[in-house]
């Protein structure tokens, strides 16, 4: 499958905001043991790239690995090095979109109204990501499916596993979700993850 393929297929993207390399290994960990198989390395975790390099070796082709929160073109560089298997902007600018494109890693860039959904997809972005996706909520989204049918949206803020099949419903092409799934304890972020995982059902 491509990574397009892969991404919806897993439906759920764990973005992850840690304190630090040794906290972000740990949640990946946990996320894994719920059955998250797709997540998002933050660039506010510092050594981002180096954890995107070490779970691409200790995982191999059993977990999707990303690179979010990419705002400059030196991050798209190093994370695609690092062997980032997709790239995530939180948003739309010419000069980070021509970066990530130069990777020729699949990106997606960050959007909220149809015109910054028609400017990402100008720029190449192989998935836009609805951000925040809380403001609008799966209505929000859904009103996008309209004009926008074809363009793979991901909601990122605001997907919880109680609105999961919500989101689905609207037409989200995957989720993305951080604070709602990760958790400080490792015990409690596989129990969400499970429940997560469980809330998604069969895909149609």
């Amino acid at each position: 499958m491509t990574v397009l393929d892969r991404l919806r297929d897993a439906v759920v993207v764990a973005v992850l905001r840690a304190p630090d390399a040794g906290s972000a290994l740990a949640s990946v960990t946990a996320l894994v043991a719920g059955g998250v198989r797709a997540v998002e390395i933050t660039y506010s975790t510092p050594d981002a790239a180096a954890v995107v390099a070490q779970l691409r070796r200790e995982h191999g082709d059993d977990l999707l690995v990303g690179a979010g929160t990419v705002t400059t073109a030196a991050q798209a560089v190093e994370s695609a090095e690092a062997g980032a298997q997709f790239l995530v902007s939180p948003g739309t600018t010419e000069p980070v979109a021509a970066a990530l494109r130069s990777t020729g890693v699949p990106f997606a860039l960050g959007a909220l109204t149809p015109s910054e959904v028609m400017t990402a997809v100008a720029l190449g972005a192989d998935v836009v990501k609805l951000f925040p996706g809380s403001l609008g909520g799966p209505a929000y989204l859904k009103a996008l499916r309209g004009p926008f049918p074809d363009v793979p949206l991901m909601p990122t803020g605001g997907v919880r596993a109680d609105n999961v099949r919500a989101w689905l419903d609207a037409g989200a092409f995957c989720l993305g979700a951080g604070g709602e799934l990760v958790a400080g304890d490792a015990e409690e972020t596989t129990r969400r993850a499970a429940a997560f995982v469980d809330a998604v059902g069969a895909r149609t």
